[in-house]
């Protein structure tokens, strides 16, 4: 709050001094206030204040400051469905959602991964002096994997960041080999599969079907589904979704309707592709 807010000197044990706070200093400007979904109860009343009014109280004081600034919000979580559980304010998201801009993750923007594993190992060399690279081979397996639909890339660079990390740090004598390549793939499927920012199949169904519908099918087709699921939501198009679906078969048929293909398998199970990307029911976060 006194971060956002400013506070006097005095407000509290530490305030040594006066702080202006960011909205201040935003005044005749712009914010980027990251991760507002974490923003608590209290300052989410003043941040709807202060971005209606222009006005708001400094901790400790009794003398109300203005500030005319705009605000851009950035977020990993689902707002309307914070809005539902009571943890977000829906008059802040109405005041705050005039235009709504969704980044799509890694997983679905494979043709940044080849030049950002590029950028990883300058960035690697850079920092601890020591140079790694791949070979023709291993490059190419990293690729056809870090491109496949099991690649989550749950946390985004982050995980690329963390990855090629690890395979520069063990690299013997600076060469990144199969070895070192195959050992990482496990950690990372691994740490995917165990939950770590993926969501289970039971949570992924219960988004798009009621709990009578789940309760119909079979324990095959849940787990069928749910995958595709999980790749629609991580694919920009339907298209792109279903040439990852239908990688193999479809270079055997001479029509190659990838998009046609996947309506007809979820209409099986009364979805569509709308319904897959919109997360509706409880959703997950």
């Amino acid at each position: 709050m006194s971060t956002l807010f400013g506070h006097l000197k005095g407000a509290f044990t530490g305030a040594v001094k006066d702080r202006p706070g960011l909205l201040k200093a935003a005044d005749k400007g712009l914010l980027f206030l990251d991760e507002v979904g974490e923003l608590g109860l209290d300052e989410q009343a003043m941040m709807l204040r202060a971005l209606e009014e222009k006005r708001f109280l400094p901790l400790g004081s009794d003398r109300e400051v203005t500030s005319d600034f705009q605000l851009i919000a950035g977020t990993n979580r689902d707002l309307s469905a914070l809005v539902r559980e009571g943890r977000f304010r829906e008059d802040l998201l109405a005041r705050m959602n005039l235009w709504t801009f969704r980044l799509p993750g890694l997983a679905e923007r494979t043709e940044d991964i080849e030049p950002n594993l590029d950028y990883e190992l300058e960035q690697f060399a850079r920092r601890s002096g020591l140079r790694a690279t791949l070979s023709k081979e291993t490059r190419e397996a990293f690729l056809e994997f870090a491109c496949s639909p099991t690649a989550k890339w749950s946390a985004n660079f982050r995980d690329l960041n963390a990855c090629v990390t690890r395979m520069a740090t063990l690299s013997p004598g600076g060469r990144i080999t199969q070895e070192v390549l195959q050992a990482e793939l496990e950690r990372l499927r691994s740490g995917w599969s165990s939950g770590q920012g993926s969501p289970n199949d039971d949570s992924v169904l219960a988004s798009v079907l009621s709990p009578s519908e789940v309760e119909q099918l079979d324990l095959f087709d849940r787990v069928q589904l749910a995958f595709v699921v999980r790749v629609c939501r991580e694919s920009a198009t339907i298209s792109d979704a279903g040439r990852k679906l239908f990688g193999v078969t479809r270079e055997k048929r001479k029509v190659q309707n990838d998009s046609d293909r996947l309506r007809k398998y979820l209409a099986r199970f009364g979805l569509d592709w709308h319904r897959c990307k919109e997360r509706i029911g409880d959703g997950i976060e």
